[in-house]
């Protein structure tokens, strides 16, 4: 896991130093939607499967099928902070997925 972690945090920097300067999430990055949890290589830590962002600018929220949410925030195009009790770094793919930090990937559906 220590590895997919060190992966996931090393495509984030590599993906954001390679703009010059701090780059302010645009407004254009839409990550809303439905997702379905991947347990791969790690077990979804969320109870359920169904996850669901939704977004207000850079602010997400982070839901799962039980009613159990994290704020989280887009800080570039392709990354996403997500705050307690989630705790993890999500880099946002191009088919729109979301691997996440902690192992899990959230495909949306």
């Amino acid at each position: 896991m220590l590895n997919k972690f060190v992966c996931v945090s090393a495509i984030a920097t590599l993906a954001a130093s390679a703009l010059p300067g701090p780059v302010p999430a645009q407004q254009g990055a839409n990550v809303s939607g439905a997702y379905w949890c991947e347990p791969e290589p790690s077990p979804c830590p969320w109870p359920g499967q169904t996850m669901s962002i939704t977004q207000a600018g850079p602010a997400l929220d982070l839901n799962n099928q039980d009613g159990s949410f994290a704020d989280a925030k887009l800080t570039s195009d392709i990354t996403i902070s997500g705050g307690p009790p989630w705790n993890a770094i999500g880099v946002v793919l191009p088919d729109h997925s979301i691997q996440w930090s902690n192992g899990t990937l959230w495909r949306k559906q």
